[in-house]
């Protein structure tokens, strides 16, 4: 049974920052991965971390399909924005088959007999809200049914907890500082991004959850984001996706 599960989402086709928190759960010692879907889309490498992400897989590790996943999958609709429809396009051009069937596959839910794992979160999994308060967050807590859920998508972290009467606070998590995680409260995990921050901090996050010690921790973890930036230009994407990973916006 898996104690340290390190939690990764918005991976955005970042190689530099994936390697980077890879390398730092390694360190943490943990001995399994969830993933929280959003490996392509943004970034200039997502070949590679699709390739990364379906070895972590075949350990172990749990996936779910994020909303860019499935835009790649299925191809760009007739009535999406120049700028996404460029990216997709260009990110289903580095994409082999099995690569674009493997992300075609990911299922929206994952629910373990302690946690589920989402992108967005737990109500509507392929509707793809963002869970941006406690009235969200509260829609999602009671969808999911238990004690713990983990989600991603808006690319900052937080969390949530409601008590027994089912009133929700939030708070902004410390980097570093584990976050008991008490019985009697239900507790969603907003995990952050990987690839691409959007807190002003442009180090990398992620989060380990202790099943033993029943903590969570985020991580943030420093990468070369002008080496990413700088493929992201190379490769004819829209310069405003390099420039905001300097600035974790």
């Amino acid at each position: 049974m898996s104690v340290r599960t390190a939690v990764l989402s918005d991976l955005h086709a970042n190689r530099e920052a994936l390697e980077a928190v890879l390398e730092h759960a390694e360190r943490q010692a943990v001995d399994s991965y969830a993933l929280l879907g959003d490996f392509v889309g943004y970034g200039a490498d997502p070949a590679w971390v699709v390739d990364r992400v379906r070895e972590l897989v075949a350990g172990g590790a749990v996936a779910v399909q994020g909303n860019h996943d499935l835009a790649t999958a299925e191809g760009a609709s007739p009535g999406m924005r120049p700028e996404p429809r460029q990216v997709i396009e260009w990110t289903r051009g580095q994409l082999d088959a099995e690569q674009i069937a493997f992300l075609a596959e990911l299922p929206p839910l994952v629910r373990t007999d302690a946690c589920v794992y989402v992108h967005a979160n737990a109500w509507d999994p392929l509707g793809y809200e963002y869970v941006l308060g406690r009235s969200e967050a509260a829609r999602s807590l009671q969808a999911a049914g238990t004690q713990l859920s983990f989600c991603g998508h808006v690319h900052e972290a937080r969390l949530y907890h409601a008590d027994a009467q089912g009133r929700v606070a939030d708070f902004l998590p410390t980097p570093g500082a584990p976050v008991p995680l008490l019985p009697l409260r239900q507790w969603l995990v907003i995990a952050g991004s990987v690839g691409q921050p959007r807190d002003g901090d442009p180090a990398a996050c992620y989060v380990v959850h202790d099943s033993r010690a029943q903590t969570v921790t985020w991580w943030r973890v420093p990468y070369d984001h002008e080496g990413a930036a700088a493929k992201i230009r190379a490769a004819g994407l829209p310069p405003a996706l390099a420039d905001r990973l300097a600035e974790g916006l």
